[in-house]
């Protein structure tokens, strides 16, 4: 295969690729003024309020981001007689002209596929495949592909220049430049559930997201009822990456983090690593579904009705009869108790049938829903509040042991048990992992609403419980799964996929494993992969596209801050977005030192667009990404219960330049030959 990169104004050709994507401009106005004079007469409030609404996201869709062109490729398809050769042109978005026909086809169509599969090995009927070169918006160069050729292909330089684009603000689509393996996981149906083990700078994030969106493409009816849902570590991952979908013209996935999807509870607390290990183990589940059945006690008295003058009774013996078998049939613990309201009803029913009389529905209902029913079913099954049961059970020892003897020993029961118990639900401090155990408990009692599709990542952090609460908003749907084992560093993080996609419910997931990278550079990234034999020695390593002399720059000085300006100051001189991470204890001294340097900054919690320098804890890096990364002091960074794991996520941030300053040791496996 030959590529053949063009200067800008090589025989015109360019010229004309220009006018092209005018033409383009000009389509997408016109459909965009057609879509805003659509009335939303649905011929009732409700329905036009819904078409009013449909019809305002459509306008949204087809909105125009004057920094990027409408295409960003071409494919030419060798002729086949009859047909003659045929061009179509790639973009974010279909473009159609007046009469229909298609000026740019969306990237995510059937026909498009090609752009990102085809080789000379599997030429997929292409002649040749150009991609755009582009800046603020305007074509600036393109490079031809000729896949029915035998040279070798050199890296396409487009594709690196579009990938080392300096980032500034939050994180931008990927679709000029998914690759081959990327695009096989973007396009797999939506009923499979797939987990990316994905080295740092792979795209897996950018992957789940571009999955969401051909998801809402290809399954657009059906998604817009179920809905999909992306779940991330923190607001300001979630803020990083909100405008991905937009971009591409989708406006109907909800964003949330696990503490927000459990969020039923105030969370004010932070549990101990070794207790948040506990709360967050599998047993904790059955712990808690014995529990929720121990409330349910078996029938003492008898049921006694009055229907007109009839006084009927209901043997004690005949009401247990009737909730084992509601107990057997595994029904949620709400959809138990009203079972129970009928079932009591039934039974007074069959009496007046014994009696010659034959009670209609109204007089069945009636009966379920009287004072004696009632008192019964809250008798035997009573009503539960989530929050009190699983209070209960961290503050009573024997109700603890009588729902765990067998599953969890004495230390883990004593561990687990509060130490000062709270005088009541509402003052105690609350931490995550006793939300995720009360969003357990809600489920138990009523099931939770699912949507069609989950997007998860950085996955590997979540204890087995957290995967429950995800998997439950997903029971009836599909999940994508995202991360790398060898970036967890909560206490519960995994180490194996197997057990993540058993806990989330999607135990016939398949994982596929990225290891090439396209965003850090390699001399950054093989810094970094030092510590792997440490954190994953079962993992590959992972390798990198790209190689960018001076890209890493790692200082041993007297002074850290003077030397953390320094160095601040000379990102600021270049260009793109600057992160200086450090050890979350030193966040103040960080600000106090950026202030006095008269340094514009904001903390990451004001978001990455909101100065060119951003300060992050380290705790809070994972997920995002800067042009150059400053880190201070790694061994204060990595001083904690998983410090080789936190330091490799802070040191693989970098797209461009990596610049460690450091007046203590490196950690040791960081130690050796290191450039000066």
């Amino acid at each position: 295969m030959t590529t053949t990169d063009h200067p800008p104004d090589t025989g015109g050709e360019l010229a004309r690729e220009r006018s092209r994507l005018q033409h383009a401009r000009t389509c997408l106005a016109a459909m965009r003024d057609r879509a805003r004079e659509l009335r939303a007469d649905g011929g009732d409030r409700v329905s036009s309020e819904y078409l009013a609404m449909t019809l305002h996201r459509r306008v949204k869709s087809l909105a125009e981001d004057p920094e990027t062109p409408l295409f960003f490729g071409r494919l030419d398809r060798a002729p086949e007689p009859p047909h003659p050769e045929e061009t179509f042109y790639v973009g974010r978005r279909h473009v159609l002209d007046d009469v229909g026909d298609p000026v740019v086809i969306d990237w995510r169509a059937d026909l498009a596929r090609a752009f990102y599969r085809a080789s000379p090995r599997e030429p997929m009927g292409i002649r040749l495949r150009r991609r755009f070169g582009f800046s603020r918006g305007d074509l600036t160069a393109y490079e031809d592909e000729h896949l029915l050729g035998t040279a070798h292909l050199d890296t396409s330089r487009i594709l690196l220049d579009e990938i080392e684009r300096p980032r500034e603000g939050p994180m931008r689509d990927i679709v000029a430049t998914i690759q081959p393996e990327q695009d096989e996981i973007v396009r797999a149906d939506l009923d499979r559930t797939v987990c990316v083990q994905g080295a740092p700078g792979t795209g897996k994030t950018a992957v789940g997201l571009h999955r969401a969106a051909y998801l809402l493409y290809t399954h657009r009816e059906r998604l817009s009822r179920a809905g999909v849902l992306v779940v991330g570590p923190n607001r300001a991952f979630l803020r990083y990456i909100g405008n991905v979908l937009p971009a591409l013209g989708e406006y109907d996935a909800q964003h949330a983090t696990v503490a927000e999807l459990v969020g039923h509870i105030r969370i004010r607390g932070d549990d101990p690593d070794d207790v948040a290990r506990l709360k967050g183990d599998l047993r904790l589940a059955e712990v808690l579904r014995r529990a929720v059945r121990a409330q349910i006690s078996r029938p003492a008295e008898p049921l006694v009705v009055i229907v007109g003058s009839r006084r009927l009774r209901i043997s004690a013996a005949d009401l247990a009869e009737a909730v084992h078998r509601l107990l057997a049939s595994e029904l949620r613990y709400n959809a138990g108790r009203q079972a129970l309201h009928r079932r009591c009803a039934d039974l007074v029913a069959r009496r007046l049938e014994e009696q010659g009389d034959a009670p209609s529905d109204r007089q069945v209902d009636a009966i379920a829903r009287s004072k004696a029913v009632r008192d019964a079913v809250d008798a035997t099954w009573p009503a539960v509040e989530p929050a009190r049961l699983v209070f209960r059970l961290l503050s009573d020892a024997a109700f603890l042991a009588a729902t765990a003897a067998d599953l969890l020993d004495r230390d883990e029961q004593r561990l687990l048990l509060w130490a000062s118990v709270p005088s009541r639900p509402s003052s105690a401090r609350w931490t995550l992992a006793d939300a995720v155990l009360v969003d357990e408990v809600r489920d138990l009692i009523e099931r939770t609403p699912s949507v069609g599709h989950v997007i998860l990542d950085e996955a590997q952090d979540l204890s087995p419980m957290q995967c429950r609460a995800v998997g439950r908003r997903c029971s009836t749907g599909s999940a994508t799964v995202l991360g790398d084992v060898a970036q967890g560093t909560a206490p519960g993080a995994t180490s194996d996929w197997t057990t993540t996609l058993t806990a989330l419910g999607k135990a016939d997931g398949t994982v596929h494993e990225l290891t090439t990278g396209y965003r850090v550079p390699s001399e950054v990234l093989e810094f970094a992969s030092r510590l792997l034999p440490t954190i994953a020695p079962t993992l590959q390593p992972p390798t990198s596209l790209r190689h960018q002399r001076g890209s890493l720059l790692v200082r041993r000085v007297g002074g850290l801050w003077p030397a953390v300006v320094e160095e601040i100051a000379t990102a600021l001189a270049g260009s793109g977005s600057i992160g200086l991470v450090v050890a979350d204890p030193a966040v103040r001294t960080a600000t106090r030192t950026l202030r006095r340097a008269e340094i514009d900054h904001a903390h990451v919690d004001e978001g990455l667009d909101a100065a060119r320098v951003t300060l992050v804890p380290a705790s809070a890096v994972k997920g995002l990404e800067f042009d150059t990364v400053v880190v201070a002091e790694p061994a204060q960074i990595a001083d904690g219960p998983k410090p080789h794991q936190l330091l490799y996520v802070v040191l693989t941030r970098a797209v461009s330049r990596l610049v460690v300053v450091h007046s203590e040791p490196l950690p040791a496996p960081l130690t050796g030959a290191i450039p000066a």
